[in-house]
C-alpha cells in the first residue's frame, strides 16, 4: 500500500505488518469501534477501516497525524484523527479493538524521557517500557466487554511484563504472532548498550517481534 511518509514519521516495517495481519484476523464490521494508538502513517488504522469499522487514530507527533490524514484521503479511509498522548483525546469513549505499535526500543539509563524528533517513534526510556507500561495500565478500562487489545513489541522490551500487567488489569492474554528478524539500523547502533543491559548476549544481533493479545471478559 502506497503511503505518504514525511521525514520524522515512522516508516511501516515488520512490526507494522505483523500487527496489521493480526487486525485482519479480528471479527470487525460496520458497528465495530477501533482505536489505533501511536498510529504513525496510519497504516494499521487504514487496515481496520477497510473492514468497515469506525476507526479513531491518535499520535503524539504532529507530523505523524498530518501523514495519517494524507493517507486516509489517499486511500479514502474513514478514520478520525487526533494529536495527543494515548487516551487523552478520547478519555470517555469505549472500543471493541485497540491496536498499538508504541515506541519500545531501550534507550539506556541516561534517557528516561521520550525521544525527540524521529526518535519519538522508537525511544522508550531506560528499558523500552516507557509507553508499553502506560498502555497496559490504561487501555483495559476503555475496552468494551469482549473487547481486544493488540500490541506489538520487541522481546528486548520484556514481553512477560506486558503479559503480567494486562493480566493484572483483568485481561485474558496470549501471544498471537511472532517474527524473528535481524536488527535494523536503530537496534544495530545500540547493540553494545543492549549487551551492557543484559537484554542480548554477546554478538547477538536479532530480535523477536511479538504481538500480545488481551481480551476483556464480557
Amino acid at each position: 500500500m502506497l503511503l505518504v511518509r514525511p521525514p520524522g514519521v515512522y516508516s511501516p516495517q515488520a512490526d507494522t505488518e505483523l500487527l496489521t495481519a493480526c487486525v485482519r484476523r479480528e471479527a470487525l464490521g460496520g458497528s465495530s469501534r477501533v482505536l489505533d494508538l501511536c498510529t504513525g502513517t496510519g497504516a494499521v488504522a487504514l487496515a481496520a477501516a477497510r473492514t468497515g469499522a469506525l476507526v479513531t487514530a491518535v499520535d503524539l507527533s504532529a507530523r505523524a497525524v498530518a501523514a495519517a490524514w494524507c493517507n486516509t484521503l489517499l486511500h479514502r479511509g474513514r478514520v478520525r484523527l487526533y494529536r495527543g498522548d494515548l487516551l487523552d483525546p478520547i478519555p470517555d469513549e469505549r472500543f471493541d479493538l485497540v491496536t498499538a505499535n508504541p515506541p519500545y526500543v531501550p534507550a539506556g539509563p541516561d534517557r528516561r524521557g521520550p525521544g525527540r524528533g524521529a526518535a519519538l517513534a522508537w525511544d522508550a526510556g531506560p528499558d523500552g517500557r516507557l509507553v508499553l507500561d502506560r498502555i497496559c495500565r490504561t487501555v483495559p478500562r476503555v475496552l468494551t466487554g469482549g473487547g481486544v487489545l493488540l500490541v506489538v513489541q520487541s522481546d528486548l522490551a520484556d514481553v512477560p511484563a506486558t503479559l503480567a500487567l494486562l493480566r493484572a488489569a483483568g485481561l485474558r492474554t496470549s501471544v498471537v504472532a511472532r517474527r524473528r528478524q535481524p536488527f535494523g539500523p536503530v537496534m544495530t547502533a545500540r547493540a553494545a548498550l543492549f549487551e551492557q543491559l543484559g537484554v542480548i548476549g554477546p554478538g547477538e544481533r536479532e530480535e523477536e517481534l511479538v504481538v500480545v493479545r488481551g481480551v476483556r471478559e464480557p
